[in-house]
């Protein structure tokens, strides 16, 4: 089967660009002696999954319970939640020991308690880690109190709960305006958990991992001592916002949108059948400007953007593209490729993708765990 043979709008995985990214990142880890755990919220696929864990990943994050029961399902065997789990959830978490090695995060004592007292009512016990806030300002303790570390310290004694360590998540370099402040980031990141960590350590409790997790700044991150655990999860594909953002070449985007051009009202106006619920209509972020909701590439089987195509407005069913520059022989019936701007989003709209390799389809993948937004 080839590209031609597929209804649009489809999405492709090329399988060359994906093994690559996951090979560059698992190498980088395993240089540092960092152990790599996947968030799978990206690809939302036990395939893939099985693809990194192949390769020396340890295990893989999920977003929400219903992401991790998928992949428990399909027998991922160590499944951590960045995510703060309220204990109403409890009879889920139960089924979830019963099947694989369960972690999830907190950040309220409060909640740890409550755990602490399901996890002993009955008799089991959870990995749990920490969750710091290192400036993105969603969840997390605040590590800057004078009782962070006392704090840290009283979830660590609670039975029940098997206190592993500190985890963050530096989202707010994805509004960073240079490499050096991505830089910066990822720097300080690493010194707020390590600082913490050895203050914890000083009242008793073990911090054996130090969990840090943004494929921005994964590759600082890298640098870093102290850090036990990489979490990135778009490195896989990569995007038009990792390329803005310094973390890709448009030659690393492996995830693209297979689109038709279906109207072409004007030598200036291009109309694809890829709309808002394909695309999604998530802004790119990046140094410069990024205007639009996508690059599209003309030449299907070696993708290159053109940049005189521009993806100025969606609605659900329709892509309106403009052409600023060079006049484009593009008609109606032509394929084209786009690239978004935020593929993790993509992932989540579709039951199925492609893994192609040049103009030739290898294989469906069922997206499994799509839509598990609870």
């Amino acid at each position: 089967m080839k590209l031609s043979d597929l209804r649009t709008p489809s999405v492709l995985i090329d399988k060359t660009r994906l093994e690559q990214n996951v090979d560059r990142m698992q190498a980088a880890a395993k240089a540092r002696s960092i152990r790599l755990r996947p968030h799978a919220k990206t690809h939302k696929s036990p395939d893939l999954a099985r693809v990194q864990i192949a390769r020396g990943a340890v295990g893989i994050c999920c977003a929400k319970l219903g992401e991790a029961e998928v992949f428990a399902a399909a027998g991922i065997e160590d499944i951590r939640l960045p995510y703060p789990i309220n204990p109403v959830n409890v009879d889920r978490v139960l089924r979830l020991l019963d099947v694989t090695r369960l972690s999830f995060i907190v950040d309220d004592v409060d909640v740890a308690r409550g755990w602490s007292g399901l996890m002993r009512v009955n008799k089991r016990e959870v990995d749990v880690l920490v969750k710091v806030d290192v400036g993105f300002h969603r969840c997390g303790m605040d590590p800057e109190r004078r009782d962070a570390a006392e704090l840290v310290a009283r979830v660590a004694e609670l039975p029940g709960l098997r206190f592993r360590g500190l985890l963050s998540h530096a989202g707010h370099a994805y509004g960073a305006g240079s490499e050096s402040e991505i830089a910066a980031i990822a720097a300080n990141e690493a010194q707020t958990l390590v600082r913490l960590a050895a203050e914890v350590e000083r009242l008793g409790p073990r911090v054996e991992e130090v969990s840090v997790g943004a494929t921005p700044t994964a590759r600082f991150s890298l640098q870093q001592d102290g850090i036990t655990e990489l979490r990135p999860g778009n490195y896989i594909y990569f995007d038009r916002t990792q390329v803005g953002l310094g973390a890709a070449t448009w030659d690393d985007c492996a995830l693209t949108v297979l689109a038709r051009v279906v109207s072409r009202p004007s030598v200036d106006r291009i109309i694809l059948d890829c709309g808002s619920k394909t695309l999604t209509t998530d802004q790119a972020r990046g140094f410069g400007s990024t205007p639009g909701f996508g690059v599209v590439y003309e030449d299907l089987d070696t993708p290159r953007p053109n940049e005189s195509l521009l993806v100025e407005r969606l609605s659900e069913e329709h892509a309106n593209v403009r052409v600023v520059g060079t006049p484009c022989g593009l008609k109606t019936g032509d394929l084209v490729r786009v690239l978004p701007n935020h593929a993790c989003v993509v992932s989540n709209l579709v039951d199925s993708v492609w893994l192609v390799n040049g103009d030739a389809v290898l294989d469906e993948l069922p997206i499994a765990a799509r839509g598990r937004i609870a």
